[in-house]
């Protein structure tokens, strides 16, 4: 049977990059990934850890409400943190199971100071990186990450690794993790 993952997002690259997660960490297991709208019920741009991980959970929680008979819900949230007048990004991944829940951060980096501003200023990270690129859109292709890093490293592959990690409790089910985890 075909297990499925209700990914919290509509957004192409979020679903490609829990789409990659899974089948790293389950190969030769079959997936059916589709996305839903759900609220983060934080902040269009969450700034902090404590405000971009609640915002993974609570889109996790909010798809589950969606598609309740899912196997996983997975939550991407992007956030920014100002530490030492540098800004920093990175994302949290929350993955819902019927009685397993998992969590990871990406890699951080730190966003110039053109971007940084405009994200002072109330903007949103994706809109702030296509005023200062000239581009349109970029949260849906490559992100901060493919730009700033020439496309090394770009938004799909920055996540993935992120949704792997936060598969850790679903890949070693005789594990205990986290205060949640109820042992299937």
């Amino acid at each position: 049977m075909m297990a499925e993952i209700v990914v919290a997002s509509t957004n192409p690259v979020k679903i490609e990059s829990v789409r990659q997660g899974f089948a790293h960490m389950f190969p030769g297991e079959m997936f059916n990934v589709r996305g839903v709208g759900a609220d983060s019920g934080v902040s269009d741009q969450p700034m902090g850890d404590a405000e971009t991980m609640q915002g993974a959970h609570n889109r996790a929680a909010n798809a589950r409400k969606f598609a309740p008979d899912a196997d996983y819900w997975v939550g991407i949230e992007g956030g920014c943190a100002d530490v030492d007048g540098e800004m920093q990004t990175f994302a949290w991944v929350v993955v819902l199971g019927q009685a397993r829940e998992g969590k990871s951060r990406t890699g951080m980096f730190y966003l110039p100071q053109e971007v940084a501003a405009l994200v002072r200023q109330g903007m949103e990270l994706g809109h702030a990186d296509d005023a200062v690129f000239g581009r349109s859109n970029s949260k849906q292709q490559n992100g901060s990450v493919g730009l700033l890093t020439g496309d090394a490293i770009d938004r799909v592959a920055y996540y993935a690794h992120a949704v792997v990690l936060a598969l850790i409790p679903f890949k070693h089910t005789n594990l205990r993790f986290g205060s949640l985890d109820g042992g299937e």
